[in-house]
C-alpha cells in the first residue's frame, strides 16, 4: 500500500477559481512530477491506445476542433493543442450535458524537469451549483483526478494498466479514495469553505466511490 499511499501524496491539490463561456466556475486543480521526459508523457495523454490504458478508451476525430467521446460518457471538443506543452478540451458528461456548452473544462499543461522529468498540471474547471458541488465539493471530480493520475504514473513506470472499478474495491483502493477526499477537503478549506459543509463534503465524496466507507 504505501507505493500506492506515495503516489497520492505527490500531487499538490488546490481549489481556484475561473472564468468559463457559461459563467463563474470552480477548479480542482492537481500538480505533480512523473519520471519520464515530456515527449513520454505528451504521447501517454495524447494517443488514442494510451489513453485507454490509464483514462477511458476514446474515439473521435482526435485533432484541433475535432471532438471526443470517451467511454465514460464524457465528451467534448479539443479547444487548444500545443504539442507537447498544452491539451484543453471542454469536458462534458451525460446525455443532456451538451444543453448547457461551456461548463466544464480540462486543461493538461507539461513542463520539462532538470532531470528529465515533467511536470504535469492539470486544472478541471466547472461551472456547477446546486447540488453536486455543495453536496461533494471539489472531491467529486478531484478523487477521480487522482485515480486516474495514479493510472498513468503506473501506466509510465511499466505500461501497466489499472482497472479503477476492481481497484476500488481493494483495501488499498479504499484507503486511496478516503485519503484523496481528505485532501480534496483540505484543498478546500485553504480556499474558504465552511468547515462544517467541507467535513460532510469528505464524506459524501467517500461514500460515493467506495460505498461502505467513512472518513475516520
Amino acid at each position: 500500500m504505501k507505493d500506492v499511499l506515495d503516489e497520492l501524496a505527490a500531487a499538490r491539490r488546490r481549489m481556484g477559481t475561473a472564468t468559463l463561456p457559461a459563467g463563474d466556475a470552480y477548479t480542482m486543480e492537481l500538480r505533480r512530477r512523473y519520471d519520464a521526459p515530456v515527449d513520454e508523457v505528451w504521447g501517454a495523454i495524447t494517443e488514442p491506445e494510451r489513453l485507454g490504458r490509464w483514462l477511458r478508451s476514446v474515439t473521435g476525430d482526435l485533432r484541433l476542433g475535432g471532438s471526443f467521446a470517451l467511454d465514460g460518457g464524457e465528451h467534448g471538443e479539443i479547444l487548444q493543442c500545443d504539442p507537447p506543452r498544452r491539451l484543453r478540451v471542454s469536458w462534458l458528461f451525460g446525455p443532456d450535458a451538451d444543453e448547457w456548452p461551456g461548463t466544464s473544462e480540462v486543461e493538461v499543461r507539461l513542463s520539462p524537469g532538470p532531470a528529465g522529468d515533467t511536470e504535469l498540471e492539470l486544472v478541471h474547471a466547472a461551472a456547477v451549483g446546486e447540488p453536486m458541488f455543495p453536496t461533494y465539493g471539489p472531491g467529486a471530480g478531484g478523487v477521480g483526478w487522482d485515480l486516474h493520475l495514479l493510472a498513468l504514473a503506473r501506466h509510465l513506470a511499466d505500461g501497466d494498466t489499472l482497472d479503477h472499478e476492481e481497484f476500488r474495491t481493494l483495501p488499498e483502493g479504499r484507503e486511496f479514495v478516503r485519503r484523496s477526499a481528505v485532501g480534496w477537503g483540505e484543498a478546500h478549506l485553504a480556499a474558504g469553505g465552511d468547515p462544517d459543509q467541507v467535513a460532510a463534503a469528505v464524506e459524501a465524496t467517500t461514500a460515493f466511490y467506495t460505498p461502505g466507507s467513512s472518513v475516520r
